[in-house]
């Protein structure tokens, strides 16, 4: 069984299983096999840049260069900012309890980008919290999966029957666009006689 996710929630410790709601189980799915003409399955594999050389799953992968193409261990290398300062790397969510102190409204939950959605289910008695949660409270807190450079947003929300859902995702950058320059407005001009006197009559052609 996976490690729970446990909040602080006051002066009480809640700990949670979380269940990923995906698609796959809302609608089910479908998968395309790929048989050769002795009706054995194809793999998908790629093709190296030299044409030639044909590299199956596995066969491949990422590594970290210097910059003289020296290869290094990615624990050699030191995560920095945009202004050359070292970035402190966050705990996993699942090392220590989550404390739940930051309510949002919920545009600050509509304006992130889901990406995960997880049903909560717990051992404990959460009814008092489930309860909060069913007359619109939403909690916000950082989450790391693995730990990292930076954490996603977390919120923790229910529906109205009271079951507890934890959304995963990023707040949304919103751009704007307007015109370089505005159009220029011109008032259409009334049709005068010599207008009408020019106009071609299709019932002569």
């Amino acid at each position: 069984m996976a490690k729970p996710l446990v909040f602080q929630w006051g002066d009480r410790q809640l700990s949670f299983q979380m269940n990923k709601v995906d698609r796959a189980k809302l609608y089910g799915f479908k998968e395309s096999e790929v048989l050769d003409d002795k009706g054995q399955k194809c793999e998908l594999a790629t093709l190296a840049s030299d044409g030639q050389t044909v590299v199956g799953r596995g066969g491949s992968g990422f590594g970290n260069l210097t910059v003289d193409g020296a290869w290094i261990e990615k624990a050699q290398l030191t995560p920095v900012d945009p202004a050359g300062q070292k970035v402190q790397p966050v705990p996993s969510s699942f090392a220590a309890p989550v404390p739940l102190n930051e309510k949002v409204p919920p545009e600050d939950y509509l304006d992130c980008a889901v990406r995960s959605i997880y049903q909560l289910q717990s051992p404990d008695d959460v009814g008092p919290l489930a309860a909060e949660l069913r007359q619109g409270v939403i909690y916000r807190f950082p989450y790391s999966f693995r730990g990292g450079l930076e954490p996603d947003q977390g919120f923790l929300l229910a529906n109205a029957e009271g079951e507890l859902f934890c959304a995963i995702g990023k707040p949304t950058k919103v751009e704007f666009l307007s015109l370089a320059q505005a159009a220029a407005a011109y008032e259409e001009e009334e049709a005068g006689e010599e207008d009408e006197a020019d106009a071609m009559d299709f019932s002569l052609m």
